[in-house]
């Protein structure tokens, strides 16, 4: 088997120069090194050993710390708590509305899940479904045949996904501990009941570091240059729904799961998610909900520059795909699954669907990139606003109360039902 080194470090040395290291003297080795397959591993281990040291140069702008104290040190003002007023039947409506909405989503990104937006509307007006008002359909040959049952007509249930086994991790671990959940805790989570050949990228690494006995926070930084990808940002949704109105315990939770997989960036995704997720049970104002998720971050990192920065995009034009063109001139060359560029295409979907959940879905998975993680986490926002009793039925209703999953001992779910233990959760956290 490859040398987990030779298979990481190129990576690596892109994650520490986004980070304001300076690499440019190990490049060529590391170069040389990967070019040569006679190479031995330790040189290999050596060099990712000496690529570990780094820290960020002096002259890099940003305030990026990855402790919880650290973070709230440098956060903006925000509301910390807000009044939730709702019945508890409201409160169950809109977490089922989360939820489904959530899953409609995922569903519709995900055949097109890692295309870029040219590729997917040339898709689209191939068969005769742009400009796009339903789920995608299916033609053999464009589309991997194992992604068929989440295409337009072909599917009875919400199809098997990640973004949808972490909210049931995630509420299996606060039914088990509640408010007062560990990364620790999460991390066990995952050893108990996720199969690991259905994990990806940072969270496989971490749960290799955790086979290993590297534990929380030392599993999100070990060998994982994935560590500020997207992976901890698609976990926030189960902590916003179990702290409606609560954006700061929102985010307080969402930081332990975070921590287990991911650093800096990585971990403010999932902070920021989960504050605007609390938030949206009681203010349909999407900028009021952006500003809140941005009161539990740090205010100088790059994360909230790009939220900032698509925010103002938004608000001075009307057409969705100038202000593609403006996240992606500032913000495409982060990898198509990394944690910046997908919160951007959120906010893009946020701002043009905060009166209509289709629209909010339909511009974010047409934007391209991780689609079925930003057409998840934009319909969960808009799902919990709305409410389940609004959402439209060709979106939700198709799936019929049914959600596929490989975590253990819930591979088939209702809808109805995990919403009604969120619910419980969430009064017991209340």
């Amino acid at each position: 088997m490859e040398n987990f080194e030779r298979q990481c470090i190129a990576a690596e040395l892109v994650q520490l120069r986004e980070e304001g290291c300076d690499v440019a003297a190990f490049e060529p080795r590391v170069k040389e090194a990967l070019e040569d397959e006679a190479t031995d591993d330790a040189v290999l281990v050596e060099l990712y050993d000496a690529l570990e040291t780094l820290s960020p140069e002096p002259s890099f702008p940003y305030e990026e710390p990855s402790d919880l104290e650290g973070i709230r040190a440098l956060r903006p003002d925000g509301p910390r708590r807000m009044d939730l007023n709702l019945s508890d039947d409201a409160l169950r409506d809109r977490i089922l509305g989360a939820w489904l909405g959530r899953a409609a989503g995922c569903q519709l990104g995900k055949p097109v899940e890692g295309w870029l937006r040219e590729r997917i509307d040339k898709y689209l007006e191939s068969t005769g479904a742009l400009p796009l008002d339903n789920y995608i359909p299916y033609t053999e040959g464009s589309i991997h045949p194992g992604l068929k049952p989440s295409t337009l007509g072909n599917f009875d249930c919400m199809a098997r996904d990640d973004d949808m086994d972490y909210p049931i991790l995630g509420l299996l671990a606060l039914e088990e501990h509640g408010a007062g959940l560990t990364a620790r805790d999460m991390a066990n989570t995952w050893l108990g009941r996720m199969p690991f050949h259905f994990l990806y990228t940072a969270e496989r690494v971490a749960y290799r570091n955790f086979v290993n006995l590297r534990w929380p926070p030392e599993s999100a930084a070990w060998r994982n240059p994935y560590r500020e990808w997207i992976g901890a940002q698609i976990r926030a949704d189960i902590f916003g729904y179990v702290a409606p109105g609560w954006p700061e315990k929102a985010a307080e939770l969402a930081f332990r799961d975070a921590s287990i997989s991911h650093v800096k960036n990585g971990i403010y995704g999932e902070m920021f998610m989960a504050a605007m997720l609390a938030a949206s049970f009681v203010t349909s104002d999407i900028e009021e909900i952006i500003r809140v998720g941005l009161s539990e971050i740090p205010a100088n990192c790059r994360l909230a520059e790009a939220v900032h920065d698509t925010a103002g995009w938004c608000r001075e034009s009307s057409d969705w795909e100038a202000v593609w063109d403006r996240i992606a001139e500032k913000y495409g060359h982060y990898h198509r699954v990394h944690t910046i560029n997908n919160a951007a295409l959120v906010i893009m979907g946020l701002f043009f669907g905060a009166d209509d959940y289709e629209n909010g879905i339909v511009v974010t998975v047409r934007g391209g990139w991780d689609t079925d993680c930003t057409g998840a986490t934009v319909g969960s926002i808009l799902g919990s606003k709305f409410g389940a009793h609004t959402l439209p039925d060709k979106w939700v209703g198709v799936l019929n109360d049914r959600l596929m999953s490989c975590v253990r001992d819930c591979n088939e779910n209702r809808f109805s039902d995990l919403a009604e233990r969120t619910h419980r959760v969430a009064r017991q956290i209340l």
